[in-house]
């Protein structure tokens, strides 16, 4: 990613924090380049086990040009996709956990590798560009099929 890119990626997930400038200083001073954000203003996070999460990130980078912004947690354990706000308080599916109004995530800053910790898989381009519930649930569907099918083999 371009460093503009970068800058517009970082004003792009800062507009949410309650104190943009001090989320920024957080992201630059941090060791890890992490900050916590309020889930629920631009976006919510649909959080998947790494199981799921990743066939589902396949599928879905099939369908789309570019996917919206994809987080994966210390550990490899879960997968957070970026969806519009108010999306998980309407989300049901087992062992799928929402993001939404009222709880915070931890971001790590777009420019800088995660020291180990939570990291992009797909960074947000600052645009605003997010996941499409419809589709994140069909590659869900279809990731969630193939599963099925190898476990039967």
């Amino acid at each position: 990613m371009t460093a503009s890119g970068v800058k517009t990626a970082v004003e792009w997930l800062a507009s949410v924090a309650p104190n943009p400038d001090a989320c920024r200083w957080e992201w630059e001073r941090h060791p890890l380049g992490v900050a916590l954000l309020p889930a629920g203003v631009r976006w919510d996070v649909l959080i998947l086990p790494a199981r799921l999460g990743y066939p589902t990130l396949d599928v879905l980078q099939r369908l789309v040009d570019r996917p919206g912004p994809v987080l994966a947690d210390f550990g490899d354990a879960r997968m957070g996709f970026f969806v519009p706000a108010g999306t998980a308080g309407r989300w049901l599916g087992t062992g799928i956990r929402g993001a939404g109004q009222g709880t915070w995530i931890v971001v790590p800053h777009p420019g800088r590798a995660s020291g180990g910790g939570t990291r992009w898989l797909i960074v947000p381009n600052g645009s605003g560009n997010l996941n499409d519930p419809l589709l994140l649930e069909l590659a869900m569907h279809e990731a969630a099929a193939a599963l099925a099918r190898h476990e039967g083999e």
